[in-house]
């Protein structure tokens, strides 16, 4: 088996785990690959051993891997932040976005989006740490903001997402967690039928699935450190 075959293998079988330990079924947890600074050759090989989802957070190296891979039935998830100036690239070549955290973002995204495509399935991407690298809408901010996107045509708003700061220890990781948890059952409990609750990477995936995760966004695991470059 291939190195990335190896590696997903092993990732899918941290997710199980988690999911046994937290009385959960695992088909209740979708693997996302993060597939960012990677080649097309790269996510095509993922591809071959099973995986489907993908990750992007750098909105025109995406664009030129989607474009290479059409061929291919994957799906895409944008999951940086969505400048005013890339929502158009967003809409035409993405199937999700996790990162809205403005209304003005949410509405272009609409506007753009190419008729005959599907509905954009999109996440309020929340910030419940305040860490200031991150981006976000309040906890607080995040059930007004939903209801005004849910509204829209041409999106479907799916869920939750967050990228609360590193924590210590599982205990922590699992009280921040929790604290994304009760945005989107906030949410719910206003008839908003919310599916997806994106939280959890390579380091924590496990906190993130006791917590209540459906979608856990896993790179590095994967395919192994990134030699990052300018963007």
């Amino acid at each position: 088996m291939t190195t990335i075959q190896v590696n997903l293998q092993n990732v899918l079988a941290r997710v199980t785990a988690a999911c046994r330990v937290a009385g959960r079924d695992d088909n209740e947890v979708t693997l996302l690959a993060v597939s960012k600074t990677f080649d097309p050759d790269v996510v095509a090989a993922a591809h071959a051993a099973g995986q489907t989802a993908f990750g992007e957070n750098y909105i025109q190296e995406a664009v030129q891997k989607i474009t290479q891979l059409q061929h291919l039935p994957l799906e895409w998830h944008c999951i940086g932040p969505v400048q005013s100036n890339k929502t158009r690239l967003v809409a035409q070549h993405f199937d999700w976005v996790h990162t809205v955290d403005r209304l003005k973002t949410a509405q272009r995204l609409s506007e753009q989006r190419p008729a005959g495509l599907p509905a954009l399935q999109v996440c309020i991407q929340v910030n419940v740490d305040g860490g200031a690298s991150k981006s976000g809408v309040p906890a607080q901010d995040a059930l007004a903001l939903a209801q005004q996107v849910a509204a829209l045509p041409n999106l479907r708003l799916r869920g939750v997402m967050s990228i609360p700061e590193p924590a210590p220890d599982f205990a922590t990781a699992c009280a921040v967690f929790a604290r994304v948890k009760a945005v989107f059952d906030a949410m719910n409990a206003q008839g908003m039928a919310l599916d997806t609750l994106s939280m959890g990477m390579s380091a924590d995936l496990e906190a993130a699935i006791h917590s209540g995760s459906t979608m856990v966004r896993v790179g590095t695991a994967i395919f192994g450190r990134r030699d990052y470059q300018p963007r």
